[in-house]
């Protein structure tokens, strides 16, 4: 994706080639345009209906929080952000071609009201024409490409309409708008008449009928009106096949239904046989052509509302354009089913159903088919993507197959591994999610989530891990809870990673770990499950009667998993908990942020507050988890907090605009553990920040930490013109150490990288509320007035940004890229490690890994 280095260059680079094309192409980057590229973007599907679509060229489009993600299920991995929408993505669509090619054109509405049209360009989508009218969130978009060389796009939307907008050469503008009332059209789907080349738009909406439109003297008018769904439409897609159209409809009724639209021959004179059985037909005339509706069929074979049809792709075979019989539909009772007449009795029956049984998430939103059968897709109500692929060995078999995953709600914040072997974080999804690389056989590393240690009843706020295994989590709830992974999970790591079993169970307390986790039916507590509460359970499932009530409303039982790739949703909701090992209660109001030392002996944790009584910062020992002491300081939340790498300091920074630092006492003779007190902290009237301070940082060496504020400043603190490391020298002032960096946007996360530069410089990441990341080389100098100290060496691009607040950045605490084994590659010729990774997560619901080049820094 391409890289801006200093503006300049990202100003000449408008028409270059993207580095993600590069790498895609396997050729060689340029030593400047490989400086920071991104490695991996977790993130899902919105919650709508028709938020997903599948290109014929294999790319799937689907709207993730205000942004289009185009994600190669091949890869399994995100290629590209489409950045433009303002607000959260509702629909997307591609423009599919007559003969079957790749699409060129996308088409995405959203809750900005706007409905935008992508067109791609040298390998890239950039957004052509912004369509603006609706006065409401956009929630359906289809589009049809005319004879004319016009594309027809039509949107829904919430403020009761439908609009038609022609685009061509970059410009659209609004051809008519249908207004339909106090009522809702919930989706519309566009095709061309047979024989005729006219547009026929279907709409369906909220009064359960299904209305069609056709151009007549350029303007559409309904000629039909489509009854007998009994809830509301959901769904509606047009098909067209030997000279006829199909439209496919589905409904909360739980039924879909089968329309056929024929060319009528001149009517016959005769009257029909008195007795003879006949069609009912809906009629209309459209240039001297007589068109006829008939019901085809209503399958029903759904328990629960259907929201997602989709019918398999046309295929171009020898130049002709054939398009199989075959439906996708997908309901909230969590199943998706292919339908596909009999060939002997052309009755409609159900050919393949497959879905999820257990776990307490809603059913699935839409649906999608690939463009050879071969598999299909759907997206659940909360954001997961789910696939299946036809077994070519077994006949019919359907399995599951590996999908991207993420959070569907702003990710608060994320913590590496001690090791930088994997990544957990947590979001105001209620979830912790961990993701690590995956080496498949071809030898590509892809990021994937192989564990969710998490699901709770509150929105996640903070994250601490303590040691390689153990985690402290806090949420919208005054309590801490501290989680030990369990061994089935440390067994699938290993597998996963190709890591010795034997060497990750000596880092651990091998011989206590129980198998897994489970949840009671209404508990937020994760219950560890041992071996023996295994052949219990086993017995337990074999027995056919019920003993007492509570067996019929049973807790969801853990289940061990052997995983060689990683689980599919089933699994992470189920399966892959970790056990809760204890909780700490000492805050009065919601957890805020959470720190813990690099020695494992101790976790910091501060909640939110409006008075100086609440805004303690309290401190747990690591291994009694027993509080070892409050530390007032500031009058307001502690936003965030700081161990210093040789864990002889705390920083924590605050909403009242000052920073405290914490000095580790030295050890008494009857006194095993750590106690800290105060070392020194900023006033308001010493203070450089003048807002609230968001974030601080360490650097590797222990000489300087960092402040980012929402005044836009980052600073560099020590002992000025010392090389001594903060706190060693009792008698010196902390002051700052850097001329003030303006980064002209509320700075609200920032890191230092560990790996101090070839040229003794420090490289910080600083993450902006516009959701852009800069990175910037500190070098420390004697005369900061000319502010030379600084220099931008990076900055992320529209497609690699965030489209919301940067919450936390955090840089792999080892060199190096994740997952990659072959460790010569990272080092340049002087022996300088030549790649770091960092992580960060935003409000717009992703995480994002990126890797550094630094000799081109």
């Amino acid at each position: 994706m391409r890289v801006s280095v200093e503006c300049d260059l990202l100003r000449n680079s408008r028409g270059a080639r993207t580095v993600s094309q590069l790498i895609w192409e396997g050729e060689q980057t340029s030593m400047e345009a490989s400086a920071l590229q991104t490695c991996h973007v977790a993130c899902c599907a919105n919650r709508t209906p028709h938020v997903l679509s599948w290109s014929r060229g294999g790319l799937i489009a689907f709207g993730t929080c205000s942004s289009v993600a185009l994600y190669d299920p091949q890869e399994i991995k995100i290629v590209e952000l489409l950045n433009k929408h303002t607000g959260r993505v509702n629909a997307v669509q591609w423009v599919h071609k007559k003969d079957c090619g790749p699409e060129e054109q996308l088409i995405s509405g959203g809750s900005d009201n706007a409905v935008i049209v992508w067109e791609e360009r040298d390998g890239k989508y950039t957004s052509s024409a912004v369509c603006s009218g609706h006065s409401g969130p956009v929630c359906a978009v289809d589009g049809v490409s005319l004879a004319s060389g016009q594309l027809l796009v039509a949107s829904a939307s919430s403020d009761s309409t439908v609009k038609l907008w022609t685009y061509s050469s970059g410009e659209a503008e609004c051809l008519q708008t249908i207004s339909f009332g106090s009522g809702f059209m919930m989706d519309v789907s566009l095709a061309l008449l047979p024989g005729s080349e006219v547009p026929v738009l279907a709409c369906g909406g909220d009064d359960s009928k299904v209305y069609l439109y056709v151009q007549l003297s350029g303007q559409f008018q309904k000629v039909l009106t489509l009854q007998g769904h009994e809830d509301w439409v959901r769904g509606v897609e047009w098909a067209a096949k030997d000279g006829e159209l199909l439209l496919a409809s589905c409904s909360q009724d739980c039924l879909i239904r089968v329309w056929r639209l024929v060319v009528k021959c001149a009517p016959q004179s005769e009257m029909a046989a008195e007795g003879d059985i006949k069609m009912k037909e809906d009629v209309f005339e459209v240039k001297g052509n007589v068109y006829a509706v008939t019901l085809e069929t209503v399958l029903a074979g759904h328990e629960n509302w259907v929201y997602g049809i989709h019918w398999q792709p046309p295929v171009n075979k020898g130049g002709s354009v054939e398009q199989p019989l075959s439906l996708l539909s997908a309901s909230m009772d969590k199943t998706m089913i292919l339908w596909g007449p009999e060939d002997t009795s052309g009755v409609w029956v159900e050919n393949v159903r497959v879905g999820e049984v257990g776990g307490n998430t809603l059913g699935f939103f839409g649906c999608q088919m690939s463009p050879d059968g071969s598999k299909i897709l759907a997206h659940a109500f909360h954001g997961a993507l789910h696939l299946w692929y036809k077994d070519q060995g077994q006949q019919g078999e359907w399995n599951p197959g590996v999908v991207l995953s993420g959070h569907f709600n702003a990710v608060q914040d994320l913590s590496w591994d001690p090791e930088g072997e994997f990544l957990l974080s947590v979001g105001s999804d209620q979830t912790t999610r961990l993701v690590m690389p995956w080496r498949r056989s071809c030898s590509q590393v892809t990021w994937h989530e192989i564990s969710r240690p998490q699901i709770h009843g509150y929105d996640m706020q903070c994250l601490a891990t303590v040691g390689r295994f153990q985690f402290v989590s806090g949420a919208d709830e005054k309590v801490l809870r501290v989680f030990r992974a369990p061994r089935n999970f440390v067994e699938n790591f290993a597998n996963i990673a190709g890591t010795p079993l034997e060497k990750l169970m000596a880092s651990t307390d091998a011989a206590d770990l129980p198998e897994g986790a489970s949840t009671p039916a209404l508990g937020l507590s994760n219950k560890a499950v041992f071996q023996g509460d295994l052949a219990i359970q086993s017995t337990q499932e074999e027995g056919e009667n019920f003993s007492s009530v509570s067996d019929q409303y049973k807790e969801s039982y853990f289940h061990p998993l052997s995983l060689a790739e990683p689980p599919p949703e089933d699994h992470l909701l189920q399966n892959t908990l970790w056990p809760e090992v204890q909780k700490l209660y000492g805050h009065g109001f919601e957890m805020f942020c959470l720190a813990s030392d690099s020695l494992r002996t101790v976790v910091a944790s501060a909640c939110k507050a409006s008075k100086a009584e609440h805004a303690a910062i309290l401190l747990w020992s690591a291994s009694s988890w027993k509080q070892l002491q409050a530390l007032p300081c500031h009058s307001l939340t502690v936003t965030q907090m700081a161990f210093s790498p040789d864990g002889r300091l705390l920083l924590a920074v605050s909403r009242d605009r000052t920073w405290s630092l914490w000095r580790k006492e030295d050890p008494g003779v009857d006194n095993s553990e750590p106690r800290f007190s105060l070392y020194t902290h900023s006033t308001k009237d010493s203070a450089v920040h003048t807002r609230i301070i968001w974030s601080c940082d360490w650097s590797p060496d222990n000489k300087y930490f960092v402040t980012s504020s929402r005044d836009k400043k980052v600073i560099m603190w020590g002992h000025h013109g010392s090389e001594d490391c903060v706190g060693k020298n009792k008698s010196a002032d902390v002051s700052p150490c850097s001329s003030v960096l303006d980064v002209w946007d509320s700075a609200t996360a920032v890191a230092i990288c560990p790996l101090i530069l070839s040229d003794q410089s420090y490289l910080l990441a600083v993450g902006l509320e516009s959701g852009r990341i800069v990175l910037y080389k500190w070098r420390p100098m004697e005369d900061l007035s000319s502010g030379s100290d600084w220099s931008k060496c990076a900055e992320t691009d529209a497609s690699q940004s965030h489209t919301l607040v940067v919450k936390r950045l955090r840089w792999r605490p080892s060199a190096g890229q994740a997952g990659q084994r072959d460790e010569s590659e990272n080092q340049s010729k002087s022996g300088h490690p030549v790649w770091v990774q960092l992580a960060s997560a935003g409000a717009d619901h992703a995480v994002k890994i990126f890797n550094i080049n630094t000799l081109t820094l």
